[in-house]
């Protein structure tokens, strides 16, 4: 049994049965549907051997683990239906998140939008609330936050004293979770709040091999991200390069834990290995040959995140996008991959002011050419990406938000989901104001607008062509469907409320 545990609530303990982006309806209200539908729609449980550790778990949480089995603390992930079982030994409880009250992007909108909490916010308080939380609360066991929705717990201080968090920490902790937890075993002081900025950032020795099975096989190949872009918190940190063979470990840790395919996770998989903001063929086939050699044919490949000009520069220099698809990616069973990446706004003017190397190594100016280039290369290859656009970015103008718009229009022909978030203050403009439903303007509903009809356009053709065809998700995909039609008409609601709130 252990002393130290690690867990996080339903939304994110859980492997979306297999399809990373399901994990997304998490992030929005359960909208006409039963919750527990949702749930299971989003984030149904894993499979957990009989003391209730996880098969699969977040990827994060999986790399603090490693740190503490490698310091010698009895540690381990454990499911939140399975906590009951450690109250016994329980001295430390590790929670991690992406988004634990649902202020991140996109919750943040869909709850603006509706009026409705997000199911991850009602999922994690839940958690918090459980019999098993409050029993290790009176036991005194003390209660450790962290993960990339940290900043959180700032926007809610009740609760942080309510649910007797002792410590937050923001930043990677590879450097300070050990003395941390050393200090919680020991009943010292601990300090509420830990900021662990860019120069306390790990060095790659000091970056730990997982121990367990990520969730869907995701694996890390780099952090940090050289483009600068001033509404995102990933810029602060340096760009490190995970060696090939610490990536091989973490993959075969999964396949021998039954998860055979691999997500490479990094803000740009496509800058693996790279010059700057310049892919490189060279470390990016290697690293794509050791994986697939690993998971084999059956085994399904894909990236976490990609930009849009390493797309366009990568192809138009190299050819590198269709070989890749072509050699490691698209063959045997797989036939398609779906990626992240971020349009921000269709406006070279804004992209200058908020991203100015977002589009390097081409000028801004350029910008709205550079993403339709990509996402040109992108459905030649079987690529399909999943697009974010923000509004109400700082120094946004009603122009900048028409640029918007006729780039939509032009992206009509290419298969993609784009998704209009609300600016969320992160990264270096973290001081500025959040962007909520009553800062709309007509300008934004003709974005939501033509994101939503174009989404919905594409999603038909992605579901009957490439997504969820296995038989055993012929439910989740019926539901799926009946979600589409549920949010078509909730979106045509909220307009209509809001457009004739304009006029008034």
């Amino acid at each position: 049994m252990y002393e130290v545990v690690l867990t996080t609530d339903r939304t994110m303990m859980s492997n979306h049965h297999g399809k990373e982006f399901l994990g997304f309806l998490a992030t929005g209200p359960a909208i006409k549907i039963p919750e527990k539908i949702w749930f299971w729609l989003a984030s149904p449980p894993v499979k957990v051997d009989e003391l209730g550790r996880p098969r699969e778990a977040p990827y994060g949480i999986r790399k603090v683990e490693a740190i503490l089995v490698d310091a010698g603390f009895k540690a381990a992930i454990i499911d939140p239906d399975h906590l009951y079982k450690h109250l016994g030994t329980m001295q430390v409880l590790l929670l991690g998140h992406h988004d634990y009250f649902a202020y991140g992007p996109p919750s943040s909108e869909w709850w603006s939008i509706t009026g409705k909490e997000p199911i991850n916010r009602v999922s994690f308080k839940k958690l918090m609330e459980s019999p098993a939380v409050r029993k290790a609360r009176e036991k005194g066991v003390r209660i450790i936050a962290g993960g990339p929705g940290a900043w959180q717990w700032l926007w809610e201080l009740d609760l942080w004293r309510k649910w007797g968090v002792n410590t937050v920490i923001e930043g990677e902790v590879e450097r300070v979770i050990v003395d941390l937890v050393e200090k919680a075993l020991n009943k010292e002081d601990l300090p509420a709040y830990i900021y662990v900025g860019p120069h306390d950032s790990p060095s790659i020795d000091e970056i730990p091999v997982i121990k367990g099975a990520s969730v869907n096989g995701l694996v890390e190949i780099m952090r940090g991200c050289p483009r600068g872009c001033r509404f995102c918190s990933v810029t602060n940190k340096p760009l490190r390069f995970i060696p090939i063979s610490k990536i091989i470990e973490e993959v075969r840790v999964n396949v021998r834990n039954g998860v055979t395919g691999a997500i490479l996770h990094s803000e740009d998989v496509l800058l693996y290995g790279g010059e700057g903001v310049k892919p490189r063929p060279e470390p990016l086939k290697k690293l794509h040959e050791a994986v697939t050699k690993e998971i084999g044919e059956k085994g399904s490949l894909a990236w976490s995140h990609v930009s849009l000009s390493a797309v366009k520069y990568a192809e138009e220099e190299y050819g590198l996008v269709g070989d890749l698809m072509e050699n490691y990616v698209l063959t045997g069973e797989r036939r398609y991959i779906g990626v992240e990446v971020g349009i921000e706004t269709g406006s070279p003017e804004l992209a200058k002011k908020i991203m100015y190397a977002k589009s390097a190594p081409y000028p801004p100016e350029k910008w709205p050419e550079v993403v339709e280039d990509a996402f040109s290369i992108m459905h030649e290859n079987s690529i399909i990406p999943a697009a974010t656009l923000i509004l109400g970015l700082p120094e946004e103008t009603s122009e900048d938000l028409v640029k918007t718009v006729e780039l939509l229009d032009r992206l009509k022909p290419y298969r993609s989901v784009i998704i209009p978030m609300f600016f969320v203050p992160m990264g270096a403009l973290k001081n500025r104001e959040w962007f909520l439903r009553d800062h709309i303007k007509p300008e934004h509903i003709d974005v939501l607008l033509k994101c939503f009809y174009h989404t919905l356009h594409w999603a038909e053709e992605i579901m009957k062509k490439y997504y969820m065809k296995e038989f055993h998700m012929f439910p989740a995909r019926l539901l799926l469907r009946l979600f589409m039609w549920l949010v078509k008409r909730e979106v045509e609601r909220v307009v209509s409320r809001l457009e004739y709130r304009l006029k008034q």
